[in-house]
């Protein structure tokens, strides 16, 4: 049975206590009802806001994840919530200019940066399923260097907030600002997801955020080193991504 598989039969163990086993934990209904009242409340609110009201809502339980093309939510999240978790996914195969804007957050920023990595080495992967999967089996790599360790991470809270945006790509087009993901049992938030590209330039240069310098090589949406590409003129921003393959999403948002 491959790991794909496996997990989507709920046969991998990622840690974490079984929901409802914290006192006080709210349980996934309960965090449905949540999330459906606040994707209604909260639509055309402010990113401020709705980042306010997560971090109210669920305190400790809550955290950020960013993959460190820039720093525009884990900046936002800085100033409505000091001190919040941001969840960065270390896959070993980052450009060094992401690494980059990681290290420039941890340095700069109020927030407490975890980066998390895989349970295998680039070099064990290798060893196991053998060189360069990402070239053969990219969903198989992308679910051992991404979807499992963000699903470990994220077995310690309630809800987590993500950078997704409506104009980044056709897949992402409806994407609401708060939303309940079944798979995960948890309340998933998406605070700019109705910014265009301009207001997160204007948010960029308004508070001198981050940005990884391989937008200015090109790059139109920036993964790991092998699947990314530079994009062409006219293409979608994400048209760099698994240019190989009829891939558009690594699986964290699906």
């Amino acid at each position: 049975m491959s790991l794909l598989n496996a997990a989507g039969m709920g046969l991998i163990n990622l840690g974490g206590s079984a929901v409802g086993a914290d006192s006080g934990r709210r349980t996934p209904e309960e965090l449905k009802a949540l999330a459906l009242e606040a994707a209604e409340r909260f639509e055309g609110a402010s990113a401020e806001e709705i980042a306010k009201w997560a971090t109210d809502t669920f305190g400790a339980r809550f955290c950020v994840t960013s993959s460190m093309a820039d720093a525009v939510v884990a900046h936002l999240f800085s100033r409505v919530s000091p001190g919040v978790d941001v969840v960065f996914l270390d896959t070993g195969l980052h450009f060094p200019e992401t690494l980059k804007v990681r290290d420039t957050v941890i340095r700069t920023m109020n927030v407490n940066v975890r980066s998390v990595r895989p349970r295998l080495t680039v070099g064990q992967q290798d060893g196991e399923y053998g060189p360069r999967l990402f070239a053969r089996s990219p969903d198989e790599c992308c679910f051992l260097r991404k979807v499992e360790p963000l699903e470990r991470a994220l077995s310690e809270y309630d809800a987590w907030a993500t950078g997704l945006r409506r104009d980044e790509s056709p897949t992402r087009a409806n994407t609401p600002v708060v939303a309940f993901d079944a798979k995960k049992g948890k309340v998933k938030v998406n605070p700019i997801a109705a910014w265009t590209q301009a207001d997160v330039d204007t948010y960029i240069s308004r508070w001198n955020v981050p940005v990884n310098e391989l937008f200015k090589k090109g790059y139109g949406s920036i993964g790991c080193w092998p699947c990314t590409r530079r994009t062409k003129a006219g293409e979608d921003a994400r048209a760099g991504r698994w240019a190989m393959f009829e891939k558009t999403e690594c699986g964290l948002h699906v």
